[in-house]
């Protein structure tokens, strides 16, 4: 479980409470240390090259894929929260390339059509131990890519494997009673191997990789929303945040085209959030001065966070996102229509599984009772792009693909 030698320290390791990955925890599987890459640098890499990474590009945030090009997929947006989560790492002396690798691989669990999919596909496997896009990330890379001749997953790092799982918090209490709902089968089948430490929080990278992701989306969700036309930029000069932004654009350059004074005015946006960040981060990481990155799992709270102002103005932001963009007529519509996609497949392969391609098959014959066949449907179908659920369902059920045209937006 651990790595058979020890590498060198790495340089860019500043506070004491960074990971250090010449003190990683290993992998479940031991292997020789990189001579020219850390650890951390080694998972970033691996989860770059998986085949779940790339299938990124043609799944989608909230449009469906073929909307516009313009718009985020799962793979612009995790390159955009790997950015933010090196950036904030950086500036806090932690690990860049931990939280990067954590950021990266953090939506690899997502469904087709974006958390429209993963609703469907929770509802579906309700019955047999439920759905998580958390879980089912850490299920991707820890059995489902097979590209290694010793072990199946990528084998990544404890602390990466760690960030994944509880970058939002800790999912049991200290007794070992559960924090919200029943843990996901995935998590509780690899914890079982390779204890995660489900009572502690995250190191402070996962955490730096989980801010990142409000960082980005409260972003890009405004940006996409303006170029799909559902709000516009004299609707946001009423909210927090993006009104005084807009207002300090205007005042600087009053003569300024639409797209620049957008751009100018969102880049602002994002500056507010990472320096928030990065003040809140250092104020209380200054106050609790951990020894060492364990010591951050053990402080019992989330240290790095938006401060309480900022926080409550986001909330104001998001409830404004939620009526008139996650809730759009046009949006709605493409919810039903694309979680009948989800439903139709589902379906279809639990009462057929010889329909799934011959290399899902042995996984068919493992399966010894009906919630092990709903998870290997579950994890064929969970895998699928957009297009490919689409194309699928056209060829497996005689739906008409292009039926979704209709939903695409201006832009």
């Amino acid at each position: 479980m651990t790595d058979t030698t020890r590498a060198e320290p790495f340089a860019d390791r500043d506070a004491p409470f960074a990971a250090d990955p010449a003190r990683s925890r290993g992998r479940l599987f031991a292997e020789r240390i990189s001579t020219f890459r850390s650890p951390f640098q080694r998972d970033r890499d691996r989860i770059i090259h998986s085949s779940a990474f790339r299938r990124l590009k043609h799944k989608t945030q909230v449009f469906i894929e073929h909307e516009g090009d313009y718009y985020r997929t799962r793979l612009t947006h995790s390159i955009e929260v790997a950015q933010v989560a090196r950036t904030l790492a950086a500036a806090l002396g932690l690990n860049t390339d931990l939280a990067e690798a954590i950021a990266l691989a953090h939506d690899l669990g997502h469904t087709p059509f974006g958390h429209t999919g993963e609703d469907a596909m929770a509802d579906l496997m309700a019955p047999y131990g439920g759905f998580d896009h958390n879980a089912q990330a850490l299920r991707i890379v820890t059995r489902l890519e097979r590209h290694y001749a010793e072990f199946d997953g990528l084998n990544l790092t404890w602390e990466t494997l760690e960030g994944l799982a509880k970058h939002n918090g800790p999912l049991v209490t200290a007794e070992g009673a559960l924090r919200k709902g029943p843990l996901p089968v995935a998590l509780v089948e690899y914890n079982a191997l390779h204890d995660l430490e489900l009572h502690t929080h995250a190191s402070a990278e996962a955490q730096v990789a989980a801010i990142a992701d409000d960082v980005a989306y409260n972003h890009h969700d405004l940006h996409d929303g303006l170029r799909s036309g559902l709000f516009s930029e004299d609707d946001l000069m009423a909210l927090p945040i993006t009104g005084p932004a807009f207002a300090e654009v205007d005042a600087l350059y009053p003569a300024l085209d639409p797209m620049r004074r957008r751009h100018e005015a969102l880049r602002r946006v994002f500056g507010v959030m990472v320096e928030d960040v990065i003040a809140v981060a250092r104020h209380r990481l200054g106050a609790a001065e951990p020894a060492d990155a364990d010591a951050v799992r053990h402080l019992g709270v989330m240290i790095i966070r938006f401060s309480d102002k900022l926080f409550r103005e986001l909330k104001v932001i998001r409830q404004f996102l939620f009526e008139r963009m996650y809730r759009a007529p046009k949006v709605v519509a493409m919810r039903a229509e694309v979680t009948d996609v989800v439903r139709d497949l589902f379906a279809l392969f639990m009462q057929a599984p010889d329909r799934l391609p011959p290399e899902w098959h042995a996984d068919i014959a493992r399966a010894n009772d009906q919630a092990a066949l709903a998870r290997v449907v579950a994890d064929y179908v969970a895998g699928m792009t957009d297009r490919f659920a689409l194309q699928e369902h056209a060829r497996l059920l005689g739906s008409d693909a292009a039926r979704f045209t209709r939903y695409i937006v201006s832009g």
